[in-house]
């Protein structure tokens, strides 16, 4: 079947680096824009994604942030879930209990309590900047706003990410969507979305998911590679992504994505 839609996710899948494309990314995506929608998909914020959009000369596409939470096209917003002030309160509290910060997103509004390794990481990769305030001052104003999350990143060690994970499981799991990211950082996303839904959403008439080959790495890239026509793993992906995909590229540092287009999308 000719692919109408090529969705990526971009941390350790389209980028080569930490935070950006490579020449040949671009040179492929160039090759292949006039025939396939390129549409991003990702746990980034929307302005950690746009400047690669416009790397990719992909602008007139939608892009879909926060693991599906948010959709976007250019200034439009086509859908919006956030994590209710009722459930941040709970995961502010089971965070304080173990010693974890939290890191709060909305829309392109991003609050850490204080300065650390990671959120200087996280300001270099994405090419974005935080508001360093207090937690409760936060989630005061959101409440005031009548708004929340998009997505929360809890940030810790180990040690106390390996309990607050099932803490967390346990007390908010049938309302949200948990993801550990690594071994000191879980991500906390509305349940009612995730990268599939929001592909889904973006489907227009004589289009289906048989038409979408998607790429991606991590635990939050499973449903999306399952469920597209083609699903597509890179070499630095988790085992468990590897072995729901229809094929492995090369890592992401080694031009994964980009080398299986070559390769596969003849156009």
């Amino acid at each position: 079947m000719k692919y109408k839609i090529l969705c990526s996710d971009l941390d350790g899948t389209l980028l080569t680096t930490k935070s950006d494309v490579s020449e040949l990314t671009i040179a492929e995506i160039d090759r292949i824009k006039s025939h396939l929608k390129v549409i991003l998909v990702s746990a980034r914020m929307p302005s950690a994604m746009t400047y690669l959009q416009k790397d990719l000369a992909i602008e007139e596409q939608p892009i879909i942030c926060y693991n599906g939470a948010l959709i976007l096209d250019g200034d439009k917003e086509l859908s919006s879930v956030h994590i209710g002030t009722q459930h941040l309160q709970q995961i502010y509290e089971l965070a304080e209990a173990n010693n974890t910060q939290l890191g709060l997103y909305y829309k392109n509004e991003w609050y850490v309590v204080v300065d650390s390794e990671r959120v200087q990481k996280e300001i270099r990769y994405t090419k974005t900047s935080p508001v360093f305030r207090p937690t409760p001052e936060t989630l005061s104003d959101w409440k005031g706003r009548e708004i929340g999350a998009h997505k929360i990143m809890l940030m810790s060690t180990k040690e106390s990410a390996d309990i607050l994970y099932p803490a967390l499981e346990e007390k908010l799991g049938e309302h949200l969507n948990l993801y550990r990211s690594n071994d000191t950082l879980i991500e906390v996303a509305p349940k009612s979305v995730s990268k599939l839904s929001a592909i889904k959403s973006l489907l227009q008439e004589g289009e289906s998911l048989e038409h979408v080959i998607s790429f991606g790495d991590n635990y939050n890239d499973i449903e999306m590679l399952q469920n597209s026509g083609h699903g597509v793993a890179v070499g630095n992906a988790r085992e468990e992504v590897k072995a729901v995909a229809n094929a492995v590229t090369l890592s992401n540092t080694e031009n994964g994505v980009a080398d299986y287009i070559k390769k596969h999308l003849v156009i």
